[in-house]
């Protein structure tokens, strides 16, 4: 580990015995020496890792109808390309998943780097929040919830691995979105049959331990199956919690052969979805409760991961362009030189998950999961996570435009959260709280 970040690791550490609430020292820092979220400002000391200036603030006539968002760094060539050939050279910036997936397809899976984009931004109603958030929020006793919490990111200096989860759990994606999206499970010999949804998610923007329903609200999230044929119509309505120990999360589902609503079982932890190839909390690189889980800071280090990945995002892309045989098409990913946290998850004695252990990789600027693996109950590497970021510049948010999800055993993948052949995310959507009751949920069935 680079000696300046595990001093800052150590300083961190150290404050865990400490009230949860950052010092008044520590609040000044933000929007200083360090961003308003809470990175570190500065570039690395070679300056393969700039600093941070902003991030992107593009204006909305940057989007293109036909190319959907327009790629900044469209003229850029790889620095480097990482292959199986010369992997062994790059093991200190790469993820041991990483590593094992370059081994598994050593004639088709590369990872092209590029030049580092501190791409980042938000909303400055978001920084001003999150500055409030370092004054005040606190973890629960047990840590599966949090108190006080405006808008985003309750931690911006973590001092544990849970507050560093609790980042990306709690990560600004605007307050409602609405997308079309694609994705598919395909099996080791490449064939897939392609599924579609239309998403509606509301977000709850101020997080309060009080013992009130309203409080303890995630997101509400309505989704109708359009594809494959046999299932469409289906919606599904899910009330999604904070703290899913006290009240965990609700979902129905409508079904419109039997044009009835019914309650669904509780879905979460180690559930099966995606044709078997994912866990519930799988989903979105990580969600739910992490009580079966001790949550530890292993480093903070400079890694290879896919960021700005607008080629891939392009509206030009068919999905048979991005969907190959063992994975995605490599030509179309972007990987950069980040700062990321390293957490590492270990199941609790007595806990039942598929999952032995899981390592995740946090983006600094943005808290989002970037890059996740998982380890079966025998300890052996099983499953690789990487989700292909962009920032959404006219909006300022930062989210995927495409989740994968690989099998190193089986050599079987899903991805999902693919919308190039589809409408464009609105942002601006605003949804009625209303429409995310089991009451409207056969309306929305039969519309």
């Amino acid at each position: 580990m680079n000696a300046f970040y595990k001093t800052q690791i150590v300083a961190v550490l150290a404050l865990v015995s400490c009230s949860h609430v950052l010092a008044a020292s520590d609040v000044e820092r933000l929007g200083k020496d360090l961003t308003p979220l809470g990175a570190l400002k500065a570039g690395n000391a070679n300056g393969s890792i700039p600093a941070w200036t902003g991030g992107l603030t593009m204006t909305k006539d940057a989007f293109d109808s036909v190319k959907g968002y327009k790629n900044p760094y469209e003229a850029e060539k790889p620095l480097l390309t990482i292959t199986a050939a010369n992997a062994e050279s790059y093991k200190d910036k790469i993820s041991e998943g990483q590593l094992a997936m370059l081994r598994r397809h050593p004639n088709t899976w590369k990872m092209n780097v590029y030049p580092t984009h501190r791409s980042a931004s938000f909303p400055q109603f978001v920084y001003d929040a999150v500055k409030v958030n370092a004054e005040h929020t606190k973890l629960t006793e047990d840590g599966n919830g949090v108190s006080e919490v405006k808008v985003a990111t309750p931690f911006p200096v973590p001092k544990s691995g849970l507050e560093v989860l609790w980042n990306h759990l709690l990560r600004y994606r605007g307050n409602a979105v609405q997308r079309t999206n694609a994705g598919a499970n395909i099996q080791a010999g490449g064939s897939y049959t392609l599924n579609k949804n239309r998403d509606i998610y509301l977000y709850n923007r101020d997080f309060r331990n009080d013992g009130s329903t309203e409080g303890n609200m995630l997101f509400y999230y309505l989704q109708e199956t359009l594809a494959p044929p046999r299932d469409a119509g289906v919606v599904r309505l899910i009330q999604d919690t904070v703290n899913q120990t006290v009240a965990p999360r609700q979902s129905w589902v409508y079904t419109p052969g039997q044009r009835r609503v019914r309650r669904s079982p509780t879905v979460g932890y180690d559930t099966p979805t995606a044709g078997g190839l994912m866990t519930v909390d799988d989903v979105d690189m990580f969600n739910g409760a992490p009580d079966r889980f001790t949550w530890e800071i292993l480093d903070k280090k400079e890694m290879y991961v896919p960021y700005n990945n607008y080629r891939f995002a392009s509206r030009t892309n068919t999905y048979k362009d991005i969907i190959q045989t063992a994975h995605v098409n490599p030509a179309l990913t972007r990987y950069e030189l980040h700062r990321v946290w390293h957490v590492r998850a270990k199941l609790k004695p007595g806990m039942r998950h598929v999952y032995s252990q899981r390592d995740f990789y946090f983006d600094e600027d943005s808290y989002q999961i970037l890059v996740a693996e998982s380890r079966d109950s025998r300890g052996e590497l099983w499953r690789l996570a990487e989700t292909y970021i962009i920032n959404y510049y006219d909006h300022q948010i930062v989210w995927t435009a495409g989740e994968g999800q690989y099998d190193l055993i089986s050599g079987r993948y899903t991805i999902n959260a693919l919308a190039q052949e589809e409408t464009p995310v609105n942002f601006d959507v605003k949804p009625d709280l209303q429409d995310f009751t089991p009451a409207r949920l056969r309306q929305a069935g039969v519309r």
